[in-house]
């Protein structure tokens, strides 16, 4: 799995609504001291732009093949012949995953192409879960956020103890792979 992060994400989206702000302190224009101005996409700040930013993205995903889910509307998937690509977003961060290498390099000279992005790598961190990729598999826990706990408590040097869970029972739990198509 991989990461990239939109630069300005919010300022990509497009205003379908009208919405009008003041002229901005020091960049007055004096032949037009009372006008407002139009506003053809979004800014920070807006109500609007998280929702534009996200339809700008969407339709440039579908309109590339990829289908949102019905379920979670900010995750893309692509089939192809025997292969297959998932996308998830969270507001600017994307994180994607191929069955193929050569998808997923394709998939980041799209967003190149559309948006101005930061490849971030391999997908170590995000939403407070680190993530630690293998071979055997994905997964997923929270150690750095478990010590800030005990720290804040301080209870950092206390005595560790194990849980009576079958580490098979954790690791379901735990494990995640991408399906493949039959």
């Amino acid at each position: 799995m991989y990461e990239m992060n939109v630069k300005r994400a919010f300022l990509n989206g497009l205003m379908k609504e009208e919405a009008y702000v003041e002229q901005p302190l020091r960049f007055e224009r004096s032949i037009y001291p009372p006008y407002v101005f139009n506003l053809n996409k979004a800014l920070y700040g807006l109500k609007q732009a998280p929702r534009a930013w996200y339809e700008n993205l969407s339709s440039s995903l579908t309109e590339n093949g990829f289908i949102r889910g019905k379920v979670d509307t900010t995750l893309f998937c692509k089939d192809y012949e025997s292969q297959f690509q998932i996308v998830q977003i969270y507001v600017s961060d994307i994180i994607f995953n191929a069955t193929n290498d050569s998808l997923w390099e394709d998939f980041s000279k799209l967003m190149q192409a559309e948006f101005k992005i930061s490849m971030m790598g391999e997908l170590k961190f995000f939403l407070g879960l680190q993530i630690k990729q293998t071979g055997e598999g994905i997964y997923i826990h929270q150690t750095k956020y478990m010590k800030e706990i005990l720290k804040n408590f301080e209870m950092n040097d206390v005595k560790k103890m194990k849980t009576h869970v079958h580490p098979t029972i954790a690791v379901s739990y735990t494990h995640l792979t991408l399906p493949t198509k039959a």
